[in-house]
């Protein structure tokens, strides 16, 4: 692989349909190596026909060099190598390196295209269904306990199963690995009925235990993980026999139900310990239709687990690949390798058909007002936030200081505020300076942001910091918080999540407010009344300008007519235990 890399390299800087002079000083030079290497270099690519070479003995004398391949073949083998040796990352990085045009990347790309997507053999005279997906961001860990992105939970979905579940179509909680539970009068006491002979992926049965072992771990973790305000609930755990569990909670929680559905309350097995979280993260064993191949930090291989306890998946296998650039592709030829394609372009054509999972995703922007400084006043806070939120080039921007402290509901105050709210930083000798915190995967929204507080005046810069690093004190150094919300089946429990946080780095009055209506939501088992308090609470936050709601998308899947049984999980992604392809004419013959 490291050759077609230096051929990639020698063709970016000296690659012609011509026959080229070139000194071994100018040779050694291009491909960064000595002398003698690089003429180890030239005869191998003599010997796989990529080049012709025509030595010039002699101090200063020049060689004759002749391509007799064009890069994209060569960039397209270096691809199929690195799938097979899990090293795409870096391969792609080369070839966008080395490459001078963009020929060589849509060549690499339409090769990926028809390497990914549904894919059928006949192995002992059965068909062998794979489906490869590729995926933008690497898989850390499935561990139920540490996943922090949608990809780790999509995954982790399909290797664990939790004791309760959620239905695709009506949202309604129904049983799973608990096939029933009851809950006294003081809606803290939880009993759980378990299935009978459920597996685990190494073939030993699951029992109440490894659900006593899986709350448990949840609640000694020290790491501050999603959905934490649930679990740290939980007063007890005991398995009364192999297939009954008792959970009693420190106060009633009418969220608690929801979040056994969720994939961070996955059961995982009790002898966990033995592999160690790292290890387990790696190679995790649960209950689900799937179990782990392969996974490293290019590709994740799963392949079916025939005794699920709900019957077995259709596909026999699933590669989960992380390619390191963006599949987009001509509108005019639809990409018929491509079974599912999530989030696709608005431009798929007729031949697709595209669903909507009914679940969205929104970018927001929070006020740090923990921080002492300008913004712990509403009326710079609301010029600010009317700077981005305006969609026409912004004109008006921030004085030193609020001109009018009181703020209430009579139309002309109100009309007064709106003046002040374009008066113009360039008037005053200081800009105001502020920093927007985010994370890698949002820097982009930020640097957007950024770019409209500039143009009205302010001084702004981006900090992005990684997820884990993000949770910490690190982001209340900022000014602004930039992240985002998924709108899907657990929207409740991201919800109370989100508000806890932002009480964190609100004005005092505001924090008491959120905290009261969340205790509320807890005490409250209608979901619709829940939806009700929830909205308050982003209403007055909006009121309050300590929220700024900057755009909210939807998340569709793409699907070719031939795939069956298309189905969502919670978080709106295609759960692959029910899809099937249908044999090819070509199969049938």
């Amino acid at each position: 692989m490291k050759l077609h890399s230096q051929f990639l390299r020698l063709y970016s800087k000296h690659g012609s349909k011509e026959t080229i002079e070139i000194t071994l000083e100018e040779l050694a030079a291009s491909l960064e190596c000595t002398h003698r290497n690089a003429m180890i270099l030239v005869s191998n690519m003599v010997n796989h026909g990529w080049i012709s070479w025509t030595p010039r003995r002699g101090r200063g004398r020049r060689s004759l060099l002749q391509f007799l391949v064009q890069p994209d073949e060569i960039a397209v083998q270096s691809m199929m190598q690195a799938i097979n040796r899990t090293d795409i990352t870096r391969v792609f990085n080369e070839i966008r390196t080395h490459a001078r045009s963009t020929t060589i990347h849509e060549h690499v790309q339409g090769w990926l295209l028809s390497y990914f997507g549904h894919h059928s053999e006949i192995r002992k005279d059965k068909q062998i269904d794979t489906l490869r997906i590729p995926i933008r961001q690497q898989l850390h860990t499935i561990d139920p306990l540490y996943t922090n992105l949608l990809v780790e939970s999509f995954v982790a979905s399909h290797l664990f199963d939790g004791l309760a579940r959620r239905s695709s179509e009506t949202h309604e909680i129904l049983p799973h690995l608990a096939h029933a539970w009851e809950v006294d009068s003081s809606r803290k006491q939880w009993t759980f009925f378990l299935r009978k002979e459920v597996l685990f992926h190494t073939g030993r049965v699951m029992t109440a235990e490894d659900v006593v072992y899986t709350l448990e771990r949840l609640v000694q973790t020290s790491r501050r993980t999603l959905y934490s305000f649930i679990f740290k609930q939980i007063k007890s755990v005991r398995a009364v026999h192999s297939n009954l569990v008792t959970i009693e909670l420190k106060e009633p929680n009418e969220l608690f139900l929801p979040f056994l559905c969720t994939s961070r309350a996955a059961i995982v097995p009790r002898d966990l310990e033995q592999l160690g979280d790292i290890k387990f993260g790696t190679n995790p064993i649960g209950t689900g239709p799937f179990k782990i191949a392969e996974l490293n930090q290019n590709i994740c291989s799963l392949e079916v687990f025939t005794p699920y306890f709900k019957g077995r998946a259709h596909l026999d296998r699933v590669e989960i690949v992380h390619v390191p650039l963006d599949m987009q592709h001509d509108s005019s030829e639809p990409l018929a390798p491509f079974h599912v394609i999530h989030n696709p372009p608005s431009s798929e054509g007729e031949a697709w058909s595209q669903i909507h999972s009914k679940t969205s995703v929104m970018k927001f922007l929070t006020c740090n007002t923990k921080k002492q400084g300008l913004l712990n006043d509403p009326v710079v806070r609301a010029r600010i936030l009317a700077c981005i939120l305006d969609d026409k080039e912004p004109t008006g921007g921030i004085a030193s200081g609020s001109e009018n402290e009181n703020e209430n509901e009579n139309e002309n105050e109100n009309e007064n505020e709106n003046e002040n709210m374009n008066v113009n930083v360039n008037d005053h000798a200081d800009p105001i300076s502020l920093q927007i915190s985010t994370i890698p995967q949002y820097k982009q929204d930020a640097d957007l942001v950024a770019q409209k507080l500039i143009r009205s005046g302010y001084s702004c810069m981006v900090k992005s910091t990684p997820l884990e690093e993000f949770k910490g004190p690190v982001r209340l150094e900022s000014d602004l918080i930039l992240f985002s919300l998924l709108r899907d089946q657990d929207e409740q429990l991201r919800l109370f999540d989100l508000y806890l946080t932002i009480a964190e780095h609100v004005q005092a009055h505001v924090r008491v407010d959120i905290e009261n209506t969340l205790r509320a939501i807890t005490q409250q088992s209608d979901s619709l009344a829940r939806a009700t308090l929830f909205t308050r609470i982003e209403e007055q936050l909006i009121r309050e300008h300590q929220l700024c709601i900057l755009h909210e998308k939807p998340v569709q899947t793409a699907y070719l007519p031939s795939v069956r049984g298309v189905t969502f999980n919670s978080q709106g992604w295609v759960d692959l235990r029910n899809i099937w392809f249908p044999f090819s004419e070509k199969e049938q013959r």
